[in-house]
């Protein structure tokens, strides 16, 4: 079947050191950087031709940009780079640093007019800042401006020192949702553990979406099956959360998951099309 990944990066070996800079104990496990780079990484075209052979419609990357925070440098060139080589396949969407302002917006709004990006990505867990802060108010601001979607990263951010996880609970995106209702928002990680919760801002909100990269087998993802089947068939988007689960296994962890035939195939392409622009 063919997909769309929601959440992919390239294992490249420059992609890989970056992110290595906050997901060091999560991704090297006990390997020193070279040993992990020298396994790991891959070639460009390589990536590429494997993605291919498993029939990818479009892969998302999103750039990451916790430079403030954390002292990593912005990922949004790299990215600008996979997609200006493979914009058949890459879409990508501008890393944003709240806490930079008016240069943030200027880089979002230049990306997108100029460089073919088509979406924004936020890390409130990573920007220690709560998603519904008024410094990521003038970043939904423009993208519902620009007509983009935002991609706003959940999950429990495991082993990374400083991060509260309440800083990308549902109970901060609500308030998101209702006061930009066309703006189109991605919650990466099935926002887990707040799982009911998550299903029930989806179920709530027309423009609210999620993906599960990682957590489809942990404890209580059950629920999202079920929402999946049931109440929310249209607002669950396939994502592998690449390199650091390989999108090929992700793909054969969805092919066992107990979903509907239908709601498989929304799932896996259909629903992220929609949000893409890339319904064929």
């Amino acid at each position: 079947m063919k997909f769309i990944d929601f959440r992919f990066r390239p294992h490249t070996r420059p992609q890989l050191e970056s992110l290595a800079v906050a997901f060091k104990d999560m991704l090297l496990k006990g390997r020193s950087m070279e040993e992990y780079l020298d396994a790991e990484a891959r070639p460009l075209d390589e990536i590429v031709d494997d993605l291919k052979a498993h029939d990818v419609m479009a892969a998302v990357i999103t750039g990451r940009d916790i430079e403030t925070t954390f002292g990593s440098a912005s990922s949004n060139d790299a990215v600008k780079g996979f997609c200006d080589e493979y914009p058949d396949i890459f879409k990508g969407f501008v890393g944003a640093d709240p806490h930079k302002g008016g240069i943030a917006l200027k880089e979002i709004e230049h990306r997108i007019k100029n460089e073919g990006f088509c979406g924004v990505s936020v890390d409130p867990m990573h920007a220690r800042l709560a998603a519904n802060d008024e410094k990521y108010y003038h970043i939904y601001e423009l993208c519902d401006k620009l007509n983009v979607p935002v991609i706003i990263t959940g999950g429990p951010s495991r082993f990374v020192d400083g991060t509260v996880i309440k800083d990308a609970s549902p109970e901060y995106l609500d308030p998101i949702a209702r006061d930009f209702p066309n703006l189109k928002m991605i919650i990466s990680h099935g926002a887990w553990p707040y799982v009911n919760e998550m299903i029930c801002l989806a179920f709530r909100h027309r423009n609210v979406y999620m993906e599960l990269s990682e957590y489809e087998t942990f404890p209580m993802s059950n629920f999202y099956i079920e929402a999946a089947n049931t109440i929310i068939p249209d607002k669950i988007l396939f994502a592998s959360a690449h390199p650091g689960v390989h999108y090929a296994d992700a793909l054969k962890l969805y092919e066992q998951l107990p979903f509907k035939p239908d709601v498989l195939e929304n799932i896996m392409w259909k629903n992220g099309a929609k949000l893409l622009g890339l319904e064929k």
